[in-house]
């Protein structure tokens, strides 16, 4: 496969979130073509496993490393020491994410700063850390950010994971012309459902997990949703051929197209989708912030 007029052989690629879901079948379908993977997550165990997997197919993991994507100080000392023993990267994917949903009445101050902090701040620090020595090595490469269809459109019970998505879109709209003239691509992605083990550990502030509503709305996202080595294919086509606006699913692609040529029949889908997922959980419209101690406790983090 080509990518910039280059093979992935040999091409140095940093993959966040490393450890499972997205991260994990980017990293692998990546490797198989030839790439030298640098691996990165929070959760040591998966991203173990993750790097012994590629190694025991015979492809090359340079790195593989625990790093909280939220410490600067962290991803930068990570950085110098990789660009000191290996020189700049080629390509930088951030993949590495959260999730939490809920109401404005259900989530709490905290929920908001720790989705700005991993989905938003983490890919800034790895941006902010690892792309000056890609400028400075003169060879070009590629920028993955991968945000969400909640970067997109307005999901009911997203205002918060919309927030950070948002934020990585601009920042990505911004690098994609910035680094332009260092002949480096930026492309976001911006999955719909994809099939991961967020499926399982998600929490919506306010609704209990075990509820059939919750089941219900669970098993229609199964439905839809596409496979993490689907989306890993997605993304590594959007690189191969410079992209910038990388789906997952045609129907993310069908509500962009929407939304920006046809925004009145945006905006009635968009009611119509919300007094839909209003009736599958209708919970969540009722929640209030005192009330939700204990559901507070099992609301889970998942990275990508």
């Amino acid at each position: 496969m080509r990518w910039g007029g280059y093979d992935w052989d040999g091409r140095q690629v940093l993959v966040t979130g490393a450890a499972s879901g997205i991260g994990r079948a980017t990293a692998e379908l990546t490797a198989s073509r030839g790439a030298h993977l640098h691996l990165v997550d929070i959760a040591s165990e998966g991203l173990e496993e993750t790097a012994r997997s590629i190694r025991g197919s015979g492809a090359t993991v340079l790195t593989a490393q625990p790093l909280d994507v939220t410490d600067f100080d962290a991803v930068r000392a990570y950085a110098v020491a990789v660009t000191g023993e290996h020189g700049a990267l080629d390509v930088v994917m951030n993949v590495a994410g959260i999730a939490r949903w809920g109401t404005i009445s259900g989530l709490e101050n905290d929920d908001w700063r720790a989705l700005v902090e991993v989905n938003l701040m983490g890919p800034v620090h790895v941006l902010e850390a690892l792309v000056p020595p890609m400028v400075e090595a003169r060879r070009g490469g590629h920028v993955v950010n991968v945000a969400s269809a909640a970067g997109i459109i307005g999901m009911p019970w997203h205002a918060a994971y919309s927030a950070s998505k948002f934020g990585l879109r601009g920042v990505s709209e911004v690098l994609r012309f910035d680094l332009a003239r260092h002949g480096i691509g930026v492309s976001l992605v911006c999955p719909g459902g994809v099939d991961t083990g967020l499926t399982e550990t998600i929490r919506i502030a306010g609704v209990e997990s075990t509820s059939k509503a919750f089941r219900r709305a669970q098993a229609g996202f199964r439905r839809r949703a596409v496979t993490p080595g689907s989306a890993a294919a997605s993304i590594l086509k959007g690189v191969e051929r410079d992209r910038y606006w990388v789906y997952t699913s045609l129907d993310i692609r069908a509500a962009h197209a929407l939304q920006r040529w046809a925004p009145p029949a945006y905006v009635g889908l968009m009611h119509v989708f919300n007094r839909a997922a209003n009736r599958v959980l209708p919970d969540v419209g009722r929640a209030r912030a005192t009330d939700l101690e204990p559901v507070r406790a099992a609301l889970q983090e998942s990275v990508r």
